[in-house]
């Protein structure tokens, strides 16, 4: 995994389309306390599960992948909320003390 800026996501993004690739984009759009990474930072996502960006220095890209590869095989647009208090959080190691809510969409 690269941890790039938005236009290096974007760029990869358009990279695996060009070579055939479904690909989804995964965006924290919120973020409350201590959270991994600011609102902004994105997490591209391939079919293949090769990754390219953050949403969280690791801590819950596992959880955002499985996410993104349903959204690519049709599944509708998704809001994942994680936190101190959210079971899944603890789940996938996001112990950081704060709340993060990420937008995972299939890019066509």
């Amino acid at each position: 995994m690269l941890t790039t800026n938005s236009d290096d996501v974007l760029m990869q993004l358009a990279n695996w389309q060009t070579n055939g690739h479904k690909v989804a984009v995964a965006t924290v759009v919120s973020t409350w306390g201590s959270s991994p990474r600011p609102v902004g930072s994105q997490l591209g996502v391939n079919d293949q599960g090769e990754m390219v960006g953050s949403v969280s220095g690791g801590c819950i890209e596992g959880a955002v992948v499985r996410e993104a590869l349903e959204v690519m095989d049709g599944a509708p647009p998704k809001l994942l909320d994680f936190g101190v208090s959210n079971e899944q959080a603890w789940e996938v190691g996001l112990a950081c003390g704060g709340k993060l809510e990420v937008y995972i969409e299939a890019v066509t």
